[in-house]
């Protein structure tokens, strides 16, 4: 009788290490890869000895086979069942296309949430077996493949080959969380086509090897064993400031009154991250840059300023207000805690904190 992993009184996690660890070699087949979740087997693949296969008629030691299937949502198959009918032959532009698509979500997977030291440790050494040949990956690209297929191989003569057969991705949900379910599959009959299956799929003219691929994407994250120079830290910092100046540039519109890039710069800030720092020496505009930013605020999402300042500018930023006609408020820094308490919100802030040192500087917040 198959045994159940439901990852709940059987985790499939615990199955497929215990069977790795009695075996020397396995094949792969997953909808989706998750980088991270390559620590829950990683240990055991290591303890694979390989066993010998002859390919093109050189003598190799196969360790593990990863085949991705590049599971889509089900909006994109419904997208592709009215442009591609059945007769649809997939072609080489479309092959790297999709080669393309597949590194862009494999690095947008290591950009989600913050790295641990595990995440770290256990990336080497995925790129450390695919530099090694131990583990190899190919993308089956001729369809999409949801298929979630784990084979173990060992030199027992009554059980040689050990399948699982489910619902779990090669990730840490898949592989440990509820909400899955598996069977392990121990009948040799069942086990060796299951394995056909397996071999004519990696075979097949439109399935392949990312691996090097993989390996270049380890290598240039923060993942990567190797110490950055800061020359190139800079850069990158430089490069993304640029990207986000460039965004800013084109992504508002200025009154006409208003013509300075730096606004629209500090507007994508502001708007990104809900707040922005403008700080310069006096005279070079930072008063109007940030009258400049109530404005598009103002117009662009309807809201009003509350504006707080020395006692001093009080009259000053009232003349703004005027002269560019801006729904806001202005309080003196002095008088903000008796008043402030009593005051209704307001989602748009400017701080002028012009009297705390020789450069002068606004700071505007959204609430």
């Amino acid at each position: 009788m198959p045994k159940i992993y439901d990852n709940i009184e059987n985790h499939l996690s615990q199955g497929l290490t215990e069977t790795l660890v009695l075996s020397k070699r396995g094949d792969f087949c997953v909808g989706y890869f998750n980088l991270r979740g390559w620590h829950e087997i990683a240990d055991k693949i290591d303890t694979l000895s390989g066993m010998p296969v002859n390919e093109n008629g050189e003598q190799l030691h196969r360790y593990c086979r990863l085949l991705v299937g590049m599971q889509k949502l089900p909006s994109e198959l419904l997208k592709e069942s009215f442009i591609h009918d059945e007769s649809y032959l997939i072609d080489n532009a479309e092959v790297v296309k999709l080669r393309k698509k597949l590194a862009y979500e494999f690095k947008e997977q290591l950009t989600i949430g913050t790295p641990s030291e595990r995440d770290e440790i256990y990336l080497r050494k995925l790129s450390k077996q695919l530099k090694e040949n131990k583990v190899v990956v190919k993308l089956h690209l001729k369809h999409p493949l949801h298929a979630k297929l784990y084979i173990a191989y060992s030199d027992d003569k009554r059980v040689p080959i050990v399948g699982f057969l489910g619902s779990s991705n090669l990730t840490l949900a898949g592989l440990a969380k509820q909400g899955e379910l598996n069977i392990d599959v121990m009948d040799q009959d069942a086990a060796t086509k299951l394995s056909k299956w397996f071999d004519d799929r990696w075979n097949d003219r439109w399935c392949i090897d990312i691996t090097k691929d993989l390996i270049q994407i380890i290598d240039e994250i923060w993942a990567a064993d190797r110490l950055v120079e800061p020359y190139h830290i800079y850069l990158k910092i430089a490069y993304h400031l640029s990207r986000e100046a460039r965004a800013g540039i084109s992504e508002y519109k200025l009154p006409r009154v208003f013509q300075q890039k730096a606004v629209l710069v500090a507007a994508h800030h502001l708007h990104k991250r809900g707040g922005v720092m403008i700080g310069d020496v006096v005279g070079l505009g930072k008063t109007i840059t940030a009258t400049a930013l109530a404005k598009i605020f103002e117009e662009d999402f309807f809201l009003e300023t509350l504006i707080l300042c020395p006692k001093n500018i009080v009259e000053m930023w009232e003349d703004y207000v005027h002269k560019y006609k801006l729904h806001a408020k202005v309080l003196s820094q002095s008088m903000v805690q008796s008043l402030l308490p009593n005051l209704r919100r307001y989602r748009l802030v400017i701080i002028d904190e012009s009297h705390t040192c020789g450069m002068t500087r606004e700071a505007v917040t959204v609430q």
